[in-house]
């Protein structure tokens, strides 16, 4: 703890700061509460993606081995033209939410391409777009850990360090001053008994 001073100015001073300190402690510890509880439901939501992702694989790898024929190239297809994110707020932290894959239009000659050619496209822009929602989804998590990290951080200096701090200097300035007003007391009832012990000499002695 810093140097203070002893004084009834200090005393002001430290009395005002733990009051800042004790309100707005409630307000971060809120606020990391509300950052935990939407990484929970981020990460609740990723593994629900990744799961379906792994499912469309898997149905994909069944009919993949068609995508080799000569002359069937769809990578063209399902590669992605434009990522359309929004925003969400959480508890004043901005984090990225996926929309939509956007693709451009397929355009190929429907009497020489394969009859399966349109599901195959569809299957694996489904999967493009599951990847997509997912690596969203993982940059908002980063986002919000971060700042779940930096609020915790905040908590702690306040519970464990400002407030404790400040106490305990309310606690020191406290007793100086009391003792100062005791002492003050003290000599004043010295001096009123030296004052009173003159004036009854004096008496005696007229």
């Amino acid at each position: 703890m810093a140097k203070i001073k002893l004084t009834k100015g200090e005393l002001k001073k430290q009395r005002d700061a733990l009051r800042q300190y004790e309100r707005y402690l409630p307000t971060l510890q809120l606020k990391k509460q509300q950052l935990q509880l939407e990484i929970l439901a981020q990460l609740s939501v990723a593994e629900e993606r990744n799961r379906s992702l792994e499912i469309k694989k898997k149905s994909a790898s069944s009919w993949s081995e068609l995508l080799a024929e000569p002359g069937i190239n769809l990578k063209v297809y399902v590669r992605p033209e434009k990522i359309i994110t929004g925003n969400k707020n959480v508890a004043g932290v901005d984090i990225p939410v996926f929309e939509k894959a956007e693709f451009n239009a397929a355009e190929y000659d429907l009497f020489i391409a394969p009859l399966w050619v349109d599901a195959a496209i569809n299957m694996l822009r489904s999967i493009v777009s599951l990847q997509e929602e997912i690596r969203v989804l993982a940059k908002g998590i980063t986002t919000l850990r971060h700042e779940l990290r930096i609020t915790t951080q905040r908590v702690n200096l306040f519970e464990k360090v400002k407030i404790p701090e400040t106490k305990e200097a309310i606690r020191l300035i406290k007793i100086y001053i009391g003792d100062q007003m005791a002492n003050a007391v003290g000599r004043s009832k010295i001096a009123k008994g030296k004052i009173e012990s003159e004036a009854f000499l004096e008496e005696t002695l007229v």
